[in-house]
């Protein structure tokens, strides 16, 4: 059986200056899946013409859009890029880019040319889930995604706030801390398997 091996991590998109190469609907598509996490993620885009929808979007958010075809010189002071044109070339060319400049780089529909993938996420609150299909079936991630929207309670945010609160209130070391918060939220756990 393959094993997935990718280190999930949650990035604070709005410290990072993104990258988006491409202006049509899948650019428009990785837009939508970022900014529903991430509504003040720092984005810049190029590409030779950008569609009505994938500018509108770019311009609620100011977003800046270059209208040139994609060059290096539009990676400086990027930490993530996205490449999403109808071009596989120009994709290609992107991830050999940023591949020489250290840069994360995301090229749409091509697994093997990413560094990471966009996979499908719920958020409810301050907890937030992220699956992934290591790249394999974005539609298995989304039927998850959907599942757990509805098994995960809406009030779960609220248990995360209080569970907060009374962690403040332990004394002691770190250790103790885990311990005494590993048997308060035990009861949740065998709850849910008597239900």
């Amino acid at each position: 059986m393959e094993r997935n091996e990718l280190y999930p991590i949650f990035l604070k998109a709005a410290n990072l200056h993104i990258l988006v190469v491409g202006g049509g609907n899948v650019a428009l598509e990785k837009l939508t899946f970022l900014l529903k996490s991430s509504p003040n993620a720092q984005v810049e885009m190029v590409a030779p013409m950008f569609r009505k929808a994938t500018e509108e979007v770019a311009k609620k958010h100011g977003f800046h859009m270059n209208i040139d075809a994609y060059k290096p010189k539009y990676l400086t002071d990027k930490h993530i890029v996205i490449a999403t044109t109808d071009q596989p070339s120009v994709n290609e060319q992107v991830y050999v880019d940023c591949r020489e400049r250290s840069i994360l780089v995301n090229v749409a529909d091509n697994p093997p040319l990413c560094d990471f993938y966009m996979g499908g996420i719920v958020t409810k609150g301050n907890v937030k889930v992220a699956i992934s299909t290591n790249g394999q079936s974005p539609t298995t991630a989304k039927r998850l995604r959907q599942f757990f929207e509805e098994v995960i309670p809406e009030n779960i945010d609220d248990l995360v706030k209080n569970l907060n609160a009374y962690r403040k209130t332990l004394k002691g070391d770190f250790e103790e801390k885990v311990e005494a918060l590993n048997e308060f939220t035990k009861g949740l756990i065998n709850k849910s398997d008597n239900d």
